[in-house]
C-alpha cells in the first residue's frame, strides 16, 4: 500500500486522496472550514473519492463509521478546527466504542502561528482518549503517518485514528517514504490449549455468545457451519444480529447481560465468547457461574466478564480449537425455538394505541426483504427493533451499541444507503435522536438516497421517563413536545406520511417504498407499555 501513494514530489493533499484510495475509503463525509480541508477535498474528489456535505460533523463521522461496517474498509470524515474537531467528537467515540475504522482529518493552525489563540484547542489531546492514535502532519512524516494510521485503523482491535492537518501542510510537497508497522500476531500456547480441554471437556450444553469481533463474512460461515454440525445454538450481540440469521434452526436470540435471556444462559453448562466484546454489554454485573471461554482476534477486557481462558487467534481457527476439545452437545433444537419465541412474547406488550413493536412487525413484514439494510438509534424502540426485526447477513443492522448515542440512525443510513444507491435502508429512530439530526434529512434529499425513516413518535424520551418513574421521581425535563413531523420532512423536501393505525401504517410503507428518494413515516406511538417493555428486558 505504501508504494502506491508514496511517489516523491506529491502535495500532502494529493497523498492523503490516494492513500484513503488505496485503502478502500469511499469517499469522505464532514463539514469544511477555510483552511486545508479545502485542498483535501479537492483531492480527493479529483482521486474519485467524492466528498459528502453533513448538516453536523458528528453525522459525518457516523455516516463514515457505517459505511466502515457495512464495507469492512475503512470510513473518513474531516472537519475545521476548533468547533468543527470539538463537535466530531461523540461521532468518533461512537467509532471507538463499537470498534470501527474510521479515519478523521482536523485542520489546524499553520506550526508557527503559535501566538493565535483564536480557534486554538489541543486538538490531539482532544481525541487521544477516543482514538487509536492522533498525529501531526508535516512534509516530512505525511506517507509515514498516513500508513500507519490506517495499518492501526484496521489491525488488532479495529478503532478510529485521527490525523491534524495544519492549514499550511496541505499544499506543501510531501516527502516519498513509507514504513508499515506490524504488530504482534497472537499464536494459542501449549498452556492455552491444555486449559481449554480441562475446561470444555465436561461440557454438554455450550453455547456461543457471539459478538462484533465476529462480523467477517469468513466468521459468519464458520459459526454457522459449527452451529449446525455440533448442534450449538448461538445467542448473538446486536452489532452480531444476522452472523447467526434470526430463522436459523440454532439461533438462540439477542444477547446483551439482561434478564431476558436468563433462561437459555441458565441452561447452558458452557459459554463460548466468539467476536465477544465486553463493551457490547450492559453495565451490569456478571452473575453466571458456569465458566466461559473467548475466541477473537484480539484480547477480550476480563474485568467485566471472566473469561477462564482466551484463544487468541481469528474466528474459523478459534472454533477449531473448540471443536477438537468439546464433547457431542446435548441440546434439543425444539428447546431452543422455544426460548425464542419466549424472548419475542416477552417483548411484544400489549397497549390499546399502535405500540413499537406492532410498527416494528409491521414494517419488518414489509421491508425486511426490500430492504439492504435497518439502522436502529438508541431509545425505548430499539427493544422490539432488535428482537423482532429479521437479519439474514452480518452488517445488515446498524446499532450504536458501545457508545448507544442518539441520533445515529439517520446519518447511520446516510452511509449506508450511499454504498448501494439501488436499494432502500431502513431508519428506525425515535423523535427525541430525530431532532439531534434531522437536518441530515436534507443531505439525503441532496445525495438522492433512498431512505425510509420511521419515526416512533411518542413526544417524550420516553426510556428516560421510565427510569424517572421507576425511581419513583417526577417527571422533568422528557417531554419534547407536538412535532408535525411530515411537515418538518416536507420542508425539506422529504414525502412523508403519518400513521396512527397498523392499516395506516402498512399503507405508507408501500408508498414509501414506491418513492424513488429518502421518505418518512411517523407512527404514532401509544408508549403506555415502555415501563413493562422494559421490565422484560432487563428486569
Amino acid at each position: 500500500m505504501a508504494a502506491a501513494f508514496s511517489e516523491p514530489g506529491r502535495r500532502v493533499a494529493d497523498l492523503i486522496a490516494c492513500a484513503l484510495k488505496s485503502a478502500g475509503v469511499r469517499m469522505l463525509f464532514g463539514v469544511p472550514g477555510g483552511g486545508s480541508n479545502l485542498d483535501v477535498i479537492a483531492a480527493a474528489g479529483a482521486a474519485g473519492l467524492p466528498f459528502v456535505l453533513t448538516a453536523t460533523e458528528t453525522a459525518g463521522a457516523i455516516a463514515a463509521l457505517a459505511q466502515a461496517e457495512v464495507t469492512g474498509r475503512p470510513g473518513a470524515c474531516l472537519t475545521t478546527l476548533g468547533p468543527g474537531a470539538a463537535s466530531v467528537v461523540n461521532g468518533i467515540a461512537c467509532a471507538y466504542l463499537d470498534r470501527a475504522p474510521v479515519v478523521v482529518f482536523t485542520d489546524s493552525h499553520p506550526v508557527s502561528a503559535t501566538e493565535f489563540e483564536h480557534q486554538q484547542l489541543d486538538q490531539s489531546a482532544l481525541f487521544r482518549p477516543v482514538t487509536k492514535s492522533s498525529e501531526s502532519l508535516t512534509p516530512e512524516n505525511a506517507a509515514q503517518a498516513l500508513t500507519r494510521a490506517l495499518h492501526k485503523a484496521v489491525s488488532a482491535r479495529p478503532g478510529p485514528v485521527h490525523l491534524d492537518c495544519p492549514g499550511n501542510v496541505a499544499t506543501a510537497p510531501a516527502a516519498a517514504g513509507a514504513t508499515l508497522v506490524g504488530w504482534a500476531e497472537h499464536t494459542v500456547t501449549r498452556e492455552a490449549r491444555s486449559h481449554l480441554a480441562a475446561i470444555l471437556k465436561d461440557a454438554r450444553k455450550p453455547l456461543l455468545l457471539v459478538g462484533l469481533g465476529a462480523r467477517r463474512e469468513a466468521d459468519a460461515a464458520a459459526i454457522r457451519e459449527f452451529c449446525e454440525r455440533r448442534k450449538v445454538p448461538a445467542m448473538v450481540t446486536y452489532k452480531a444480529k444476522g452472523v447467526v440469521p434470526d430463522g436459523h434452526p440454532w439461533f438462540a436470540g439477542v444477547f446483551t447481560n439482561a434478564s431476558i435471556e436468563q433462561p437459555g444462559i441458565g441452561e447452558s453448562d458452557l459459554l463460548i465468547g466468539v467476536g465477544l466484546d465486553p463493551v457490547e454489554l450492559i453495565p451490569r454485573p456478571w452473575t453466571w457461574t458456569q465458566p466461559i471461554v473467548h475466541c477473537g482476534a484480539w484480547p477480550a477486557d476480563a474485568r467485566h466478564v471472566p473469561f477462564a481462558v482466551q484463544i487468541l487467534t481469528g474466528v474459523p481457527d478459534g472454533l477449531k480449537e473448540i471443536d477438537a476439545c468439546l464433547p457431542p452437545a446435548q441440546w434439543d433444537n425444539g428447546r431452543v425455538r422455544a426460548l425464542v419465541e419466549d424472548q419475542r412474547r416477552k417483548i411484544s406488550v400489549q397497549a390499546d394505541g399502535l405500540t413499537a413493536h406492532h410498527v416494528v412487525e409491521i414494517a419488518a413484514r414489509r421491508l425486511a426483504t426490500a430492504a439492504a439494510r435497518v439502522t436502529v438509534d438508541a431509545g425505548a424502540h430499539m427493544f422490539p427493533a432488535t428482537m423482532l426485526w429479521p437479519v439474514k447477513e452480518p452488517n445488515q443492522m446498524l446499532i450504536s451499541n458501545g457508545l448507544s448515542t442518539m441520533g445515529f440512525a439517520l446519518p447511520a443510513a446516510v452511509g449506508a444507503a450511499l454504498v448501494d444507491r439501488g436499494t432502500p435502508v431502513v431508519a428506525l429512530t425515535g423523535d427525541g435522536g430525530l431532532l439531534m439530526c434531522a437536518a441530515e434529512l436534507l443531505t439525503a434529499v441532496r445525495e438522492k438516497l433512498r431512505i425510509i425513516t420511521i419515526v416512533f413518535s411518542d413526544a417524550s424520551l420516553s426510556l428516560i421517563e421510565i427510569k424517572q418513574q421507576a425511581r419513583q421521581l417526577p417527571p422533568s425535563g422528557v417531554a419534547l413536545g407536538a412535532i408535525n413531523w411530515p411537515a418538518l420532512a416536507g420542508s425539506f423536501g422529504v414525502t412523508a406520511w403519518a400513521a396512527s393505525t397498523g392499516e395506516e401504517l402498512a399503507d405508507a410503507i408501500d408508498r414509501a417504498l414506491a418513492e424513488p428518494g429518502p421518505t418518512l413515516i411517523e407512527a404514532r406511538i401509544d408508549r403506555t407499555n415502555y415501563a413493562a417493555t422494559l421490565r422484560a428486558v432487563r428486569g
